[in-house]
């Protein structure tokens, strides 16, 4: 990688591109040939590394250029887009800094480009007569938003509030008319139309100044700790009104504060003012997917951490909000609401219940609002997450009206969660003129490589049109944005980050973006969660602890058949996921003898015998109760053992903050969040997931030197904590939160006008592009809901051959009525908690599911038999057992005939079924379901022959 300077940021690396080019122009020549050889392509920095490493044989001239200007320019360009002779490349020199050129493959010629001009480029590739219409949709924020102020530094990104806050501080000592609308923004501070503040006895700044002047020297009288109460009445008549405190000593300092501000603005006294305006008691938060409740939810269908993040934020907030209040001196309830989906079809959850009440809180609760279909027939099954936007714009009506009546009043902040729930918030927001923040939790552009260019593949199953789409409406509606780390935000030197991957990018046949989101808005704020220390403390609390899981925990760990020696334990937990790198970190420790004879891993994996880990390694099963993965961290501090988090890529890295939270010393991925959690050799160690043997020495050095040394294990354990306790913890996260919903309310209103521009172009964008992306994501048809047969006890799974099973064993009632369907999604499987009566077995509706769809026949290379697996590679779910009775008789079938004869096949199945509708659903998954598979064998179309037969 490049090591040189790099350029400075006045120069363009247009300018400077061709004198970089110059020592080395015949390898560059062939470098740009081999580029433009192939033809139209895109290309990723690591295939354009590879491409320059086989265009410059010798290694020293390979070295010297990436060592210079070049080296820099190259290594910084994240994409090439070629059109021969052409080659366009979109680089950055910096975190959320972008330059586009063109290079002519031909004569070496450089000239800087547009974004819009690259962006047409790389249309070029995948739609070229989209790249050529003059009438292509661009959507340009820029263009309302030029106005607003801007950082400048990469390495401010996400400090939007500090910013902020010096630039009102700068605007109220310059300019007048900036403290007239402060004066007005204090005047209009009411709660359920009671003044707080100030009364119109105080409508110019010179009348407030005077009158704090009067009002400080009176409250110095009374002893610090008078309640307001005592004087209330006289600070009233000099028009204050309540909010200013609830003792002698706070009510002085804060009218000290606002009177510094008008005369001397700093940023201290602004920060201190602002933080202590009663300003929010309302707050609703928007999560609309999933199934959203306190217990018996997580991992059903799309639910998992955002879940535990919003009940943990929830309690932290409403804690937060009634010490404030009571220090305002203020006789006030907040109240908090969860405003999510309600589903009538709830399973064993409580999710079909309206109003629930949330654990350890007073004032909070999750509402439920249904979701209706356009002719406001309620839904009653789940939902994906990515099927979820034709139902959002009723959804934020009904909970709009929903919100008003149980608040009697509007909402004081809006905080919208991923997706759904940020487009819901800005909605919602934006019509009644509230302080809004949004979480992305995870933006899924970036989960998918070039998923934007590539949005029609994707598309019937993700929709990724309207996501895209709702994403850029809510990042741009939205007064504040809530990330739990930087690199979420703009990334790192070598990697873009999440919402910086939204600043220019192109959907060829849709839009073209050319200013989608600029990171260095000071709408950026860092605000990262923390574990809930009701469950994750240290391990030194001896008295906190919860023995009762250490029988079960010294199972999981100790247990003799695999492990009869107690070494140190290194451990890890994750999902069996290729980004989170378990068995990368599982092959470090096989091969690392040094870290084998110091430690034993625990983790979730196979590779076991590979490596001879037998007695080494502990291989556990998904722990989903918290509490217990709480006690789980503490027994392995117990060992003094540490936790490894391997990722090659993690966003923020909650297992990080749980482990060192238990004071467990902590090795983590350097690429994401826990490179930012933690300080490297102080709070724990950083590794490198790219580098295996590296990672391995430095955690068998740790082991090794805390065998020589004790303390050093107790060292880092305790830095780790003090990192916890001064930097992630819930309590610092509601008090960021707060003062963001604060100051951004009061930027808001002292900015209508540029708010105002903004939003109409916002509403012009929903009303007339999203709305018709929603209205193409399908909706299920509604039907009457089949009656279940209550299973009593779950039998044993049979497994008969598909042919024995006949069609007639599974009639059709009369009596009985069919789920509403779920259109499908290709690779997507959700089973569903269905029975089905099989002669006298009532059989799990899944289990039917798994054992008709999941026969997809195919042939290796080697064998010529059918290789079968319980999988689900087609797009096909069964709703009712009209469609089952059709997917039978194609199973049975279908051996007999060659593929071209399937539609001829069709009618005649669906000739004989009672419902169209499952007619209509079986045609649709048995023709993707025939598109999978190969011509099938003669010993197959035999058997199939017989069935048909019989």
């Amino acid at each position: 990688m490049a090591s040189g300077s790099g350029i400075k940021r006045a120069d363009s690396v247009a300018d400077n591109m061709p004198d970089a080019m110059k020592p080395s122009r015949y390898h560059m020549k062939r470098c740009f040939a081999r580029f433009v050889a192939s033809g139209k392509r895109l290309m990723k920095r690591q295939q354009m590394m590879e491409e320059l490493e086989q265009s410059i044989e010798d290694k020293v001239e390979m070295a010297q250029v990436l060592e210079g200007q070049l080296g820099f320019i190259l290594s910084s360009t994240q994409e090439a887009v070629v059109v021969p002779p052409y080659v366009a490349l979109a680089v950055r020199p910096n975190p959320g800094i972008w330059e586009y050129l063109k290079v002519n493959a031909s004569d070496l010629e450089v000239e800087g480009i547009t974004a819009k001009e690259y962006l047409k480029f790389k249309e070029m590739v995948f739609d070229e007569n989209w790249a050529n219409d003059d009438n292509a949709l661009e959507i340009d924020f820029e263009a309302t938003d030029f106005t607003t102020p801007r950082m400048a530094l990469p390495s401010s990104i996400g400090n939007g509030l500090n910013f902020l806050t010096k630039l009102m501080t700068s605007r109220l000592s310059k300019d007048s008319q900036s403290a007239k609308s402060f004066l007005e923004f204090l005047l209009a501070l009411n709660h359920h139309g009671e003044n707080l503040m100030i009364n119109q006895n105080l409508n110019t700044v010179s009348k407030l100044q005077l009158a704090l002047i009067a009002a400080e020297a009176f409250v110095s009288a009374f002893p610090k700790d008078a309640p307001v109460q005592n004087f209330e009445q006289r600070i009233k008549e000099l028009g204050f009104e309540k909010g200013w405190g609830d003792t002698a000593e706070r009510v002085k300092e804060t009218m000290h504060a606002l009177s510094e501000l008008l005369q001397a603005p700093d940023l201290e006294k602004m920060d201190l003012f602002i933080s202590r305006l009663p300003m929010i008691f309302n707050v609703v938060i928007f999560s609309p997917h999933g199934y959203f409740g306190q217990s018996d939810v997580l991992g059903l269908p799309d639910t998992g951490g955002q879940v535990v993040y919003i009940l943990d934020q929830v309690r932290a907030l409403e804690e937060e909000m009634l010490l404030r209040i009571k220090q305002q001196g203020l006789a006030v309830k907040p109240n908090i609401l969860v405003v999510t989906r309600l589903i009538p079809d709830a399973k064993h959850t409580k999710c079909n219940q309206e109003l629930e009440p949330i654990v350890d809180t007073k004032h909070s609760y999750i509402l439920r609002v249904p979701f209706k279909t356009p002719k406001g027939v309620i839904l009653r099954q789940w939902v994906s997450r990515f099927d979820i936007y034709p139902y959002l714009e009723r959804f934020a009506q009904d909970a709009a009206a929903k919100i008003m009546e149980h608040m009697d009043c509007k909402p004081d902040l809006i905080i919208g969660n991923y997706s759904d729930g940020n487009l819901v918030a800005s909605l919602m927001a934006s019509k009644l003129g509230i302080t809004q923040g949004t979480i992305a939790h995870a933006l899924e552009k970036t989960k998918y490589e070039d998923s934007d260019v590539k949005w029609k593949e994707l598309d019937p199953k993700y929709h990724f049109s309207c996501q895209f789409t709702a994403d850029l409406i809510a990042m741009n509606q939205t007064d504040f944005i809530i990330t739990s780390t930087y690199q979420e935000i703009a990334g790192s030197k070598t990697r873009p980050g999440q919402y910086e991957s939204h600043t220019v990018f192109t959907m060829p046949g849709l839009c073209r973006v050319v200013s989608g989101i600029n990171v260095f808005e000071p709408k950026f704020n860092i605000a990262a969660p923390g574990a809930d220390q009701s469950v994750y403390f240290s391990y030194t609390q001896k008295q906190r602890r919860l023995t009762a899981f250490h029988p079960a925990i010294e199972e999981l760990l100790y247990n003799k058949e695999d492990n009869e020696e107690h070494l140190n334990q290194s451990f890890s937990m994750a999902r069996l996921d290729t980004v989170k790198n378990i068995s990368g970190l599982t092959e470090w420790y096989g091969k690392n003898k040094r870290l084998r004879s110091l430690v034993n891993l625990v983790v979730m994996h196979s590779l076991i015998e590979k490596y001879e880990l037998k007695g080494q390694f502990r291989w556990i099963a998904a722990q989903t109760d918290r509490y217990r993965n709480g006690e789980l961290y503490r027994c392995i501090a117990d060992t003094k053992g540490a936790f490894v988090q391997p990722a090659l890529y993690e966003a923020f890295g909650l297992t990080v903050i749980e482990a060192m939270n238990c004071g467990l010393p902590t090795f983590a991925t350097n690429q994401g969040g826990p490179a930012e959690i933690i300080v490297d050799g102080v709070s724990g160690f950083h590794i490198d997931p790219n580098n295996g043997d590296e990672s391995s020495n430095k955690i068998a050095d740790f082991f090794q030197r805390c065998k020589k040394d004790p303390e050093y294990w107790n060292r880092i354990s305790t830095g780790g904590l003090q990192r916890i306790y001064e930097c992630y913890t819930w309590k610092i996260y509601a008090k960021k939160l707060l003062n963001m919903g604060s100051m951004y309310g009061v930027w808001r209103q002292m900015n209508k006008e540029q708010k105002l521009a903004k939003t109409r172009y916002i509403q012009m964008m929903y009303n007339l592009h999203f709305r018709n992306l929603a209205k193409n994501v399908p909706i299920p048809i509604e039907e009457p809901q089949e009656q279940v047969p209550k299973v009593e006890s779950r039998p044993q799974k049979p497994t008969p051959k598909p042919e024995t099973v006949r069609p007639k064993a599974t009639p059709e009632p009369r009596d009985q009525k069919i789920p509403e369907p779920e259109l499908p999604r290709e690779k997507d499987f959700q089973g569903k908690p269905l029975a089905s009566r099989i002669g006298d077995r009532v059989c799990p509706w899944n289990w039917w599911e798994e054992l008709l769809l999941g026969f997809s026949y195919g042939f290796s290379s080697s064998s010529s038999k059918p290789a079968i697996s319980v999988s689900t590679p087609n797009n096909t779910h069964i709703r009712s057992r009209a469609e089952l009775s059709s997917m039978l008789c194609f199973l049975l079938c279908f051996a007999s005939f060659e593929l071209s004869q399937l539609p001829s096949l069709l009618p005649s199945l669906s000739a004989s079924r009672s419902s169209r509708f499952a007619a209509r659903r079986a045609r649709l998954g048995l023709v993707r379901l025939a598109m999978t598979l190969p011509p099938v064998s003669t010993e197959l179309r035999r058997q199939g022959q017989n069935e048909r037969t019989q």
